[in-house]
């Protein structure tokens, strides 16, 4: 999912640190999972990854929503743990920032129960917005800057393996991602010409994408 990190099956992930607004949150109650499963919700959460506060109204310029509907979108992402204020602003300015770094849960179990049809909803959620904005970057990549376009770039790779070993094999690729984790929380610790770059990992066993074919 990214929204800043994003794992499926799960959302967000980063390594613990001292401060507990920079540790991630693992999912397991099936209504908070259906109240992030909402587009406009996920795009304020992921903005408040990226800033520090933000009130309804200035979020509502960035996801081109109403300040209503934001401010209401944000109440219901507090309800659930998932935002909280930020202390009051001057004038009658309300910021509100994320109240953990990300988060996780689990969708590989049963679909027949209500968590399990609450994580696959979720899931469905981010890997369609992943689709569509690799769709975006596609289509606009020609307008990047030179040096950032040479580093936008599609990968694809094959390997045989077994699933212990596909765990372990993304199990290292997550702590190489890790190596720079400490910056999504520290803006002080980001070099000055450091920007957001995303990273989408898909691996599947490729028998599932044809479907004459399945695993």
């Amino acid at each position: 999912m990214s929204l800043d990190d994003a794992r499926s099956s799960a959302g967000w992930s980063v390594p613990p640190a001292d401060d507990g607004r920079d540790q991630p949150r693992t999912l397991t109650d099936p209504k908070a999972m259906r109240a992030i499963a909402h587009p406009t919700r996920l795009a304020l959460l992921e903005l408040l990854g990226r800033h520090e506060q933000l009130t309804a109204t200035e979020a509502a310029e960035l996801v081109d929503e109403s300040p209503t509907n934001c401010a209401f979108h944000l109440r219901t992402l507090a309800k659930y743990g998932f935002v909280e204020e930020a202390g009051a602003g001057p004038g009658r300015r309300r910021p509100w920032r994320r109240a953990h770094l990300g988060f996780s849960f689990d969708d590989t179990g049963s679909a027949d129960t209500e968590t399990g049809q609450a994580a696959q909803a979720l899931a469905d959620l981010l890997w369609d917005g992943w689709l569509r904005r690799l769709q975006r970057v596609r289509n606009t990549r020609h307008r990047f800057d030179p040096p950032w376009r040479q580093v936008t770039a599609g990968l694809q790779y094959l390997a045989y393996l077994t699933p212990a070993e596909a765990e372990e094999f993304n199990e290292e690729l997550q702590q190489l991602f890790d190596r720079h984790r400490d910056r999504l929380g520290h803006p002080d610790q980001r070099p000055e010409q450091a920007m957001p770059v995303e990273y989408l990992l898909f691996s599947f066993p490729q028998q599932a994408a044809d479907p004459e074919h399945p695993t």
